[in-house]
């Protein structure tokens, strides 16, 4: 009652408000509002045998008046004053004022003394402020009222007409033919709509005033001239005349409010066959993607170098970073449209939603599952197969680089080993070649670990799956096989040579002596360069620190190498000496080696030249890890901090969805401020993203600074956007549920305090026994016995438990639990525990009720023709019932005919549509 009296007065302050405030009223308004309250006060008079001539004069004494007042509102007045005095009628217009004032309309502005006078601008304010209380106040159409609710009705009724426009009380009606539509559309033989002219106002306005005068018993309010010949016809006049329509025509709301009900339920009918099909197209285009992509991530097949394995990574970085997260998105919205499908068919009492087979949600998770499988294994392969190559690559440096060195060393050796010079020698030449063949022979075992290396190497690259795998295969044999054929030979010389070593008796051991202490010296520096050139491959700081302390320790060796090196060359130089002095004739060569002393100055020179090289190289390389370093320090940062902060909001979101604090509407608009938040977020992510691509650019594998990974910050992202927007929908959802099933906020606090109570475990669901303990705690009976009220005062409460153990009627419960866990998970959330006691505690439309309307558009028939359903209905909505309804086959059955019930029917699922 106070909404009522709020609303009236609301809606009645502003037109008398106007008079107080614009005293000075249009001629022409004026005259159109004196011919219009004049037809309208007669048209109530007449029913108390009287009528009025002058507005203005015939109201002065009041008498009038209140008759007029008793007549429209069917009340008694005080009794009038019959005397002429003017105290007399001021008295009777004050019991009419007052009258007035009693039905809740507050007049401003109007005294009865301006009445009395005769004020033509204060006696029409009055009659217009009875004529919004006693004519249109209770005008409402789809919860509007007053003036609202007239246009609302015109514009529904005018509809159809697509020359009619209606859009205020003034111009909209001009040219006549909004009030013939009014007319034509509850009235059609009365007028021949087809034949009006927009252009000819005149004749549009006097059919339909001469038409409402003489069927409708509405009498002539207006002129036709007044209204074509004003710029703008008075509001207030075309008002209390369209308000005559309406009361005229108020016996087609019932079936206005018929046609209602049915546009609603086909329009949520339309509605959420869209959403299936909406579901079915996302759904299947989500697993066609899917479906084509997990092939690619199951593709095993390395590649033969970095650089194409490198672009592998790159494409997986792609993959991730800008063609997953938007199906990321559009599996969540899947989601989340599937359940607001079924929150809006539970709520409209429809059928739950089936989608084609392979596209359930569940299908759609095990498919993402197998997909999200399969490319963590992707990204570990990738990972591995660089990881492979980058070894192999430095193995095969290592191979070509010591082979080359064996091959330069070996070259012309089996040619020297095959040689017969012992034969025509003599014996001191035979000696020197003895003593030549012990100085190779030690040479030769020098030489034995880079053969071992050389075939450990090409061992390991077999090993390792190495592309080229044949090419070094067949160099390795080709080197062992020489290997071999130099040990074969190297022993067939000895022998031949300790067979005539009796024939050799001299030996120059100066000459022996530098050959073997140059052999060894040799092999040294051959050594160090090799290393000095070998290349090499770190991950830390460490490791590389580690390079540079032994480069260090034979750095420090140098000065002993070259005393080795001045003692050499000093045994050279001694043979020199002796040659000169003794005239020996040696031809100036060592018969004993081929390592000259150039040679060994050339390769020392050479060592030398290495050592800044490769303190450079060291150098460069320190500070390329001091660099991965930053790297890893500036990642780990980060990741300590968003880690932390998802998990927080993670805990944050589970919280708010399980407490109480607030409205509905209050816990919305707070997880709308963390999605806000979160979605802020985003540009932290992104820049850990760069950091991350930085590192792996770098070829950073480990980090000790941080337990994160950018997996572990993309999934934990991820589950943080799915969270929040399950979390945000099921709160609509709950809202909508409230709404349309009107329960109250109190209901709903009293629901989640009771489902907060049995989730023990604070995971959002329960379980069947939880679920009923829930239910008998809000006194719901889940007994067999079909004589119960359905409610349990505490002793039947105490009784029910101890006689079932807390196990309740099975029959009754698993057919609760059928509605409220219809996929049988075994658990029951909190949206499907307000659905079931929304659905206990509220109705909602039926099938019956539908019948029910579309009988009354039928007229009381048990069938509807597609003429009436045309003339009822909106077009679109009355053509989806024509396409669906089936020819009714009944006795009483005409041409044409329809069958509604099996259609009302089928709307509900209880039949096929």
């Amino acid at each position: 009652m106070d909404h009522y009296d709020s609303q009236q007065t609301n809606d009645y302050m502003q037109p008398e408000e106007d008079w107080d405030r614009d005293l000075l009223l249009d001629p022409a308004w004026e005259k159109q509002q004196r011919k219009t309250f004049t037809a309208w006060c007669n048209s109530h008079l007449r029913k108390a045998g009287t009528q009025i001539e002058n507005i203005e004069e015939d109201f002065r004494d009041g008498l009038k008046l209140m008759l007029l007042l008793e007549v429209i509102s069917g009340e008694r007045l005080a009794k009038p004053e019959r005397g002429k005095m003017r105290v007399h009628k001021i008295s009777n217009v004050n019991k009419a004022l007052d009258f007035i004032a009693s039905k809740g309309v507050k007049l401003v502005s109007i005294g009865a003394e301006e009445i009395v006078d005769g004020n033509v601008k204060m006696t029409l304010g009055m009659i217009w402020t009875i004529i919004l209380r006693f004519a249109i106040q209770d005008i409402s159409v789809e919860e509007t009222s007053a003036k609202e609710g007239l246009l609302l009705w015109c514009q529904r009724k005018t509809a159809p007409y697509k020359n009619v426009n209606i859009q205020n009380f003034h111009i909209s009606w001009k040219d006549g033919l909004g009030f013939c539509a009014l007319i034509h559309r509850h009235r059609p033989e009365l007028i021949d709509y087809g034949k009006l002219r927009k252009d000819d106002p005149l004749t549009n306005l006097n059919t339909a005033f001469d038409v409402a005068e003489k069927y409708l018993d509405i009498p002539k309010m207006l002129d036709a001239e007044d209204i074509v010949g004003t710029a703008r016809p008075d509001e207030k006049a075309i008002m209390t005349y369209v308000s005559s329509f309406y009361h005229a025509f108020s016996g087609a709301q019932k079936a206005e409010t018929a046609a209602n009900r049915i546009c609603k339920v086909l329009a949520v009918n339309q509605e959420n066959e869209q959403l299936m099909e909406d579901y079915e197209k996302l759904a299947s285009d989500l697993l066609e993607w899917i479906r084509r992509t997990i092939p690619w991530l199951e593709n095993r097949v390395p590649e033969n170098t970095m650089h194409a394995m490198q672009q592998k990574l790159e494409d997986f970085r792609d993959y991730r970073r800008l063609h997953k997260p938007p199906k990321v998105q559009e599996k969540c919205q899947l989601e989340i449209n599937f359940n607001t499908l079924q929150t809006k068919l539970r709520l409209s009492n429809r059928p739950a939603f089936m989608p084609s087979e392979g596209r359930m949600v569940s299908d759609i998770n095990n498919a993402w599952g197998c997909l999200e499988q399969v490319e963590k294994g992707y990204e570990e392969w990738l990972l591995n197969e660089i990881r492979r190559l980058e070894r192999l690559d430095h193995l095969a440096e290592k191979f070509r680089q010591k082979a080359s060195i064996h091959e330069a060393w070996t070259d012309g050796k089996e040619a020297m080993l095959r040689q017969k010079d012992y034969e025509t020698a003599t014996l001191s030449e035979i000696k020197a070649l003895l003593k030549k063949h012990e100085a190779f022979e030690s040479d030769l075992a020098a030489h034995q670990d880079r053969v071992e290396q050389i075939a450990a190497i090409a061992q390991e690259l077999n090993e390792l799956d190495y592309y080229d795998s044949p090419s070094v295969n067949a160099r390795c044999q080709k080197i062992c096989d020489q290997w071999d054929n130099l040990g074969a030979l190297t022993q067939k010389r000895r022998e031949a040579l300790e067979r005539t070593e009796k024939l050799l008796e001299t030996i120059d051991q100066l000459y022996l002596e530098y050959a073997k202490r140059a052999a060894p010296f040799n092999n040294w520096m051959e050594g160090a360069m090799e290393d000095l050139q070998d290349t090499f491959i770190v991950h830390t700081i460490e490791e590389i620190q580690g390079l540079t302390t032994a480069h260090e320790q034979f750095k420090a060796t140098l000065p002993d190498a070259d005393k080795e090196r001045l003692a050499i060359l000093g045994i050279h130089n001694e043979v020199s000496k002796i040659v000169q002095t003794y005239h020996v004739n040696m031809a100036g060569t060592n018969p004993y080696t081929t390592i000259t002393p150039q040679e060994i100055n050339g390769k020392w020179d050479h060592v030398r030249q290495l050592v800044p090289r490769r303190d450079q190289a060291l150098t460069e390389e320190h500070a390329r890890q001091q660099h991965n370093e930053r790297l890893r320090k500036q990642f780990g940062a980060q990741a300590n901090v968003i880690g932390p902060w998802i998990q927080t909001k993670m805990e944050e979101i589970g919280r708010i969805s399980i407490e109480m604090h607030g409205t509905l509407e209050d816990q919305l608009s707070h997880l709308r401020q963390y999605e806000k938040s979160i979605v802020n977020y985003k540009p932290k992510i992104d820049q850990l993203e760069g950091d991350h691509q930085l590192i792996q650019e770098a070829l950073i594998f480990d980090n000790k600074h941080t337990n994160y990974t950018m997996e572990h910050i993309r999934v934990g992202w991820e589950q943080l956007l799915t969270t929040i927007a399950r979390t945000i929908n099921e709160v609509e959802n709950q809202i909508l549920t409230r709404d349309a099933k009107g329960i109250s906020q109190e209901q709903m606090n009293e629901f989640r305090a009771s489902f907060n109570h049995f989730d023990r475990d604070h995971s959002g669901t329960l379980g069947p026994e939880e679920f009923k303990a829930c239910l008998i705690s809000l006194g719901y009976d889940i007994g067999n016995d079909p004589q119960k009220t359905g409610m349990m005062d505490t002793d039947d409460f105490r009784a029910c438990l101890i006689s079932m153990g807390y196990n309740m009627g099975e029959a009754e419960f698993a057919r609760i639990m059928s509605i409220v866990d219809p996929n049988r998970l075994g658990v029951v959330t909190f949206q499907a525990f307000i659905d079931f006691m929304s659905r206990e505690t509220a109705d909602t439309d039926t099938a019956d009720q539908v019948m029910a309307s579309f009988k009354i558009l039928a007229g009381d028939k048990n069938y509807i023709t597609m003429d009436e359903l045309r003339r009822e209905l909106p077009p679109d909505q009355a053509e989806y019932c024509i396409a669906r309804m089936a020819p009714y086959t009944g006795p009483d059955s005409v041409p044409g005919a329809l069958d509604y019930m099996s259609f009302s029917t089928a709307l509900y699922g209880e039949s096929d549509l």
